[in-house]
This record gives C-alpha cells, structure tokens and sequence, in this order.
C-alpha cells in the first residue's frame, strides 16, 4: 500500500489521541495538524516534526484523509470543506448538532465518493465485538457510562457526550424500531444537562435503560444484556466480558425460614484487547483506500443521532435542558 497522507484537525484532547495513533500505523504520512489555537498547534507540530496550520483549510490539499475533533458545532462546515476539497473524512461524534447537516455531509460523501465515517471508538472495542457475536435476542439491557465533569468538555450535553456511544451499540445489538422514548435528567454544571436516564421500549419487546453522568466522582462504563438462557456483563474499560448461565435452583424450608440457593456458572470470555482508536483509524483507511465497506451503514449512523437528539428535545421539554 502506499503511504496514506493524513491531517488532524482540531488538536484539543481527542483530536491529540488521533494524532498518535496515526503516527503508530506504518503506511500512514501524518502531514500536519491544524487548530485555531496557535500553541496548541506549534506544540504537536514540533512534537511530532509535522506542519502546522492555523486555517485548516491550508491543510486539506496536502492530505489524503483527515480526522475532524472540532466542538460540534463546527463540525458541519469544517468536514464539508474537507469533502469539497476531495478528502476523506473521519469526524468524532456526533456528527452533526441536527440531522439535516449530517444528511447534507453524507449526501456530499455519497455525490463524490468519499468516505465519512463518524467517531464512535466503543465500536472497535474488543468487548463489544465480542457481545455482538455472543446476543442474539436481547430482553434486557442496562447501560452506566458515568463520570466526574470536565471543564474543557462543555459545548455538547451529556446525551450527545456520552450517552450516544451507547445509543449506537444498543441499536445494533437489537436490531429492532425504537416504538418509545422517555427520558429524565438534571443539568449541575451545565444548561445543556449533565444527567440523563432514558427507557428505550422496542418494536421487538425488549427494554433498554441508558443512564450517563458527568456528576459522579468514580468512572464507570458498563453494559448488562438479559438473555432468556444468560446475562451478560461487560467492562468497556477493562475489555472485559462475563456470561452468567443459571445451573440450579432449589427451595429449601427449615423449622425457622424458607431458604432459595441459586448457583450459576460464570464464563469469562477471552478478548483480545487492542486500542480501539487505532483500530477504527485502520477501518477508516480500509474504507478510503480500498472500498471497504463500513462497520454501520449511513441509516444506522444517522438513526443513532436522531435517537440522541430526540432525547435531548424531551429533556428540553421538561426544563433539563436549557432552550
């Protein structure tokens, strides 16, 4: 393969990871970076011995592909400049802040063969590969994606922050119509809230509760999936996967009490662990490059964002969030 010539735009805190793991894939010519912030770009520029822009637009004709880690908001008019310009482009989540922008990026991709892929690393997880393998008729699905709040995290609220990762792997794993929607939250550092439970209710029966935080001291990332003959618990942090299978059950009354044992037998599934970035970065190339076809087809990426701002309109309803 020849080498791909790569660019970031937008060196904050994501838009670094990209950076390095570009600079890990061998066919890869990471170019140069661009940020509006001239320290942040002089400082990754030097670092990796790169050029650095401060208007994107001067990075697009020397790249290939390019990673968009922008705020949301500039988001659509940054990726759409980079598909006019002929490049492929990988834009973190989500995509777009409405649906009409996001269908307007992918009907540019579409016109001018391209690829645009959106962000979502937890696709390219390990353990979440794995469970996609594993469920087959999901009955029950409990999501925690939960956390301290981060300053430099402020534009998007916690639903279009956090809790869309889990959105997109709920949908895939049901495979079903989202039939009803209903949400509850509180906003604590923010008017765009920072605290969302949601009960998704779906054509095939199952029940999913999604609930993400940006006010809890301790990181966690979990997912539990009922099955009629299992249950399923995965660790995103750890790549972890556990499968629970009931063995016996018995009632058992002594002279004081009624006494219920249960034992089950717990699987450990192995997971080969890898850096899901690099591995999405990959993906995306395979895509530009070679006409790969992607891991979520265009009505499931626009479908996992209409479902995270239709959430977001009943928070705003209810006074969660600010108008």
């Amino acid at each position: 393969m020849n080498k791909v010539r790569a660019g970031v735009i937008g060196v904050g805190h994501m838009g670094q990871y990209h950076v390095g793991a570009y600079m890990e894939i061998h066919y890869v010519d990471l170019v140069g970076v661009a940020d509006i912030d001239p320290r942040k770009v002089r400082a990754i520029s030097d670092l990796y011995e790169v050029k650095g822009f401060t208007d994107y637009r001067e990075l697009l004709p020397l790249v290939d592909v390019v990673t968009v880690a922008v705020p949301t908001k500039d988001h659509f008019q940054v990726a759409r400049d980079a598909l006019e310009a002929g490049v492929h482009v990988l834009v973190e989540k989500p995509i777009a802040p409405s649906i009409e922008e996001a269908q307007e990026l992918f009907r540019i991709a579409r016109e001018k063969g391209l690829s645009l892929h959106v962000g979502h690393v937890e696709r390219y997880n390990a353990a979440v590969q794995e469970l996609m393998k594993i469920v087959t008729r999901p009955l029950l699905v409990e999501t925690r994606r939960l956390g301290p709040f981060v300053r430099r995290v402020q534009d998007d609220g916690v639903v279009l922050d956090l809790m869309i990762h889990d959105i997109d792997i709920v949908l895939r794993l049901v495979n079903s119509e989202v039939k009803d929607i209903q949400a509850t939250g509180l906003s604590c550092y923010t008017d765009r809230g920072d605290v969302a439970t949601v009960h998704l209710t779906f054509e095939s029966g199952c029940v999913a509760t999604l609930t993400a935080s940006r006010v809890t001291q301790n990181k966690i990332r979990t997912m539990a999936v009922s099955q009629e003959d299992f249950y399923v618990f995965l660790n995103f942090t750890e790549q972890d996967i556990h499968i629970h299978k009931q063995a016996t059950s018995e009632a058992r009354r002594t002279r004081e009490e009624l006494r219920y044992r249960q034992s089950s037998l717990i699987e450990q599934v192995f997971v080969h662990r890898g850096n899901p970035l690099k591995l999405e970065i990959v993906e995306f190339i395979e895509c530009a490059v070679n006409d790969k076809c992607p891991l979520v087809s265009v009505d499931k990426e626009l479908e996992s964002l209409q479902i995270a701002l239709a959430i977001e309109d009943i928070l705003r309803g209810k006074g969660v969030i600010g108008s």
